[in-house]
């Protein structure tokens, strides 16, 4: 059956072996990337997780602040009142000393109860602003407890991850740049075909060898003549089974040399 692998693309193709050698070698470089990736292990997100949890308790802290700021400034706001309402309340009694009747005597003392209600109501008020404040300052105390584990958890793995990115780094892009120049001799078909496989499989192994008459990847049994036909290298083939491309064990020896060594 012929593949998107094998279709014709034009112009001078490249010989299917050729073809097969260059995903093959790009696999074993992406493979010896995905060791060092898999060396520094899930550090990388972990540093990111906690760089993203120390933001989010920092912008926590911040509007807890802001809300103790306002409540504070609420509870100034009703001590003036209530400083402004006794003020009233001593200005009204002394008035009712000098009233003419007793219409106006009753008004003051309705002015009077109307400015002691709105005292009560404003110590209300301080105690509510007072007590929800208490809550946000306990709120920022835990949160700057978390904060402070965080960034010492952040410090401690981020040492760890530039420990063994600086072991790894220059061994990372050698292989990065090998793995670029691989690609610039692979039709784009073939790549993005390449590329889609590695994705999806859960070992990142686009492409593989027949070991023990069994595909590499996903390791089903492969019928004798399909693996003479991997052998030939004429073409590219999938496993029926999981898709990844196979090749054989020999892809890197040419087959000249194959042959030259089988007749001695």
């Amino acid at each position: 059956m012929t593949t998107e692998f094998n279709k014709p693309a034009g112009g001078n193709e490249v010989p299917a072996e050729e073809k097969l050698r260059m995903l093959y070698e790009l696999q074993t470089v992406v493979s010896e990337i995905d060791k060092i990736h898999t060396l520094r292990g899930e550090l990388p997100l972990e540093v990111q997780d906690l760089e993203d949890e120390i933001a989010g308790l920092k912008t926590r802290i911040e509007k807890y602040d802001d809300e103790v700021k306002s409540l504070n400034t609420a509870v100034t706001n009703k001590k003036a009142e209530i400083k402004e309402s006794k003020s009233l309340i001593e200005k009204y009694t002394e008035q009712q000393n000098n009233v003419r009747n007793n219409r106006e005597y009753d008004s003051l003392s309705k002015e009077i109860e109307f400015q002691t209600l709105e005292i009560e109501l404003a110590e209300k008020r301080i105690k509510e602003f007072t007590a929800e404040a208490k809550v946000k300052k306990e709120e920022i105390d835990k949160a700057q407890v978390d904060l402070k584990d965080h960034e010492e958890d952040l410090v401690r793995k981020r040492k760890e991850l530039e420990e063994i990115t600086s072991e790894t780094s220059v061994e990372e892009q050698k292989l990065i740049d090998k793995s670029e120049a691989i690609e610039t001799n692979i039709e784009d078909r073939l790549l993005t075909a390449f590329k889609r496989i590695r994705k999806n499989a859960r070992n990142g192994l686009a492409v593989v060898t027949v070991q023990r008459d069994a595909c590499g990847g996903c390791f089903n049994k492969i019928p004798p003549q399909r693996q003479l036909d991997i052998a030939s290298r004429k073409k590219v083939i999938v496993c029926e089974y999981c898709g990844r491309i196979l090749v054989d064990q020999d892809i890197m020896t040419p087959l000249s040399e194959e042959t030259e060594s089988k007749s001695k």
